[in-house]
């Protein structure tokens, strides 16, 4: 068990590091490392969407692979609400990088994931009845006439016709490919779903569809959603909260609305400025970030975006700023945050 910071807490990141080697010369030895994600907290409430935004490589995607256990934490703790190792039935929250193999293997019931690309998701050589029912089959749980029937059931509910199911992967477009990818991350009836872009590889019209199809699922079977993206508008419209990641540190979280309208980080600034908005006569005021990326390899001191960062005094470059609970649920690593007044949407 673990102190929460309410009842309702499904995922609680604490701390998160995931650290790659850079080796070089001819023993490959281990010269440096590249800090993909470093020193990362959030948390995700039962029945909620967690946006989590970012420039390419800032490491969003690499913090969810790694808080599934795809790779291996370099440091932190992943608490996740279960009951399945609970002596008295009642939920509590364990470590999942203290769990072995099998133990793991018991929670991957309650977690899953939907992938950025629906093509290379999806086994070729496997039909559509296969690649939704090979889950059900490694947990033990589809052996007879009533998986095809779930099967089916999961197909018709993520807008698929019953006749897919002996189909292949090739034989759909891209918008069904996710579909399906949709129907199998459900097809154990998981509490948590880890959305890692899944809606960036199709058209727009399509990126609509499929995103008030998760919405509707997620209302109907009480999901929860760590939604990566880079995309900011589909993050407003999915997400209940939004957590900002740069160079892979979190700069800011927060609840999608008050993020949106009133961000308290330069960054968060400068990404809401670049939003389109719906008006040809609209002046957009847009603020340009100079320089380029901090080297996850090599990170500047202090705060990592200071280089770029127009409002950036001495304490920014000497020292690195907290990440700290600035508003009600509205959290903030950036020293001058108190008293700058940025512009949001």
């Amino acid at each position: 068990m673990v102190e929460q910071r309410s009842d309702n807490i499904i995922l609680d990141v604490r701390g998160l590091k995931k650290y790659f080697p850079i080796r070089s010369g001819f023993f490959r030895q281990v010269t440096g490392h590249v800090k993909a994600v470093d020193d990362v907290s959030f948390y995700v409430r039962e029945g909620e969407t967690l946006g989590l935004v970012g420039e390419s490589g800032c490491g969003k995607t690499t913090a969810s692979r790694t808080v599934m256990r795809l790779y291996d934490p370099t440091g932190g703790d992943a608490f996740f609400k279960t009951e399945k190792f609970s002596a008295s039935g009642e939920p509590e929250m364990v470590n999942l990088f203290e769990l072995d193999k099998e133990q793991m293997k018991v929670i991957r019931r309650d977690i899953s994931m939907i992938f950025q690309d629906p093509v290379n998701s999806l086994n070729p050589r496997m039909s559509v009845f296969d690649i939704v029912a090979e889950p059900m089959v490694i947990h033990g749980m589809g052996a007879g006439p009533e998986t095809e029937e779930t099967v089916i059931s999961l197909l018709e509910r993520v807008g698929l016709r019953p006749e897919h199911i002996r189909r292949y992967p090739h034989e759909f477009s891209g918008g069904q490919r996710q579909r399906i990818g949709l129907a199998r991350a459900l097809s154990l009836h998981p509490k948590l779903i880890f959305c890692d872009e899944p809606v960036s590889a199709l058209d727009v019209s399509i990126q609509a569809q499929t995103l008030n199809l998760m919405q509707d699922l997620q209302s109907d079977f009480d999901l929860a959603y760590l939604f990566v993206a880079h995309d900011l508008s589909v993050v407003q419209h999915i997400s209940d909260r939004v957590a900002v990641m740069y160079v892979g540190k979190i700069a800011e979280m927060a609840e999608s609305n008050e993020l949106y309208n009133n961000p308290l980080h330069p960054y968060t600034e400068a990404l809401m400025t670049a939003v389109p908005k719906p008006d040809p006569k609209y002046q957009s005021e847009r603020v340009i970030m100079q320089g380029d990326v901090a080297d996850p390899s090599n990170p500047p001191p202090g705060c990592y975006f200071h280089p770029r960062c127009k409002y950036a005094k001495d304490i920014c470059s000497q020292q690195e700023p907290e990440f700290r609970e600035l508003r009600p649920d509205h959290f903030v690593a950036c020293h001058r945050a108190e008293e700058l007044d940025l512009r949001g949407v």
